[in-house]
């Protein structure tokens, strides 16, 4: 299938796309400020830069885009035009993202993810329970 967008103007749509204060980013960090944590957003000193950094636990979150980071449920499938692109970017982020998990964990980091697909409706007082759980252990 041929994009409809001429190479510019996908450009710009795709520049739109945020890396920070995204929705479901946003929920969890308020779901995390309401039951009593405090913590510190996109620390430059750390490999990967989380989108939130508990400092207190030694613990990281990185809240990711199911279809971005290749998350395994329906929106984290690859679009079928133009598949050998968007397969490799997914498998190319997926191996970043282990790398960072890798290094910060030798840092003595504990890596939680949060997949945007958990962050809506009922599903997400069951994260942030999951979080709670972890980030105490």
């Amino acid at each position: 299938m041929v994009d409809k967008l001429t190479p510019r103007a996908r450009s710009l749509q795709m520049g739109r796309v945020r890396q920070k204060d995204t929705t479901p980013e946003l929920a969890v960090r308020k779901g995390l400020h309401a039951i009593g944590y405090r913590y510190v957003l996109h620390p430059k000193s750390l490999p990967g830069r989380p989108d939130i950094a508990l400092p207190r636990h030694s613990a990281v979150v990185f809240v990711h885009g199911c279809f971005w980071h290749g998350h395994s449920c329906r929106a984290g499938r690859p679009p079928s035009s133009n598949a050998d692109f968007w397969v490799q970017k997914i498998v190319a982020n997926q191996a970043r993202d282990a790398k960072k998990a890798a290094e910060l964990t030798l840092q003595g980091w504990r890596v939680l993810v949060v997949w945007e697909c958990e962050t809506k409706g009922l599903r997400l007082d069951e994260t942030l329970e999951r979080l709670n759980r972890e980030i105490k252990a």
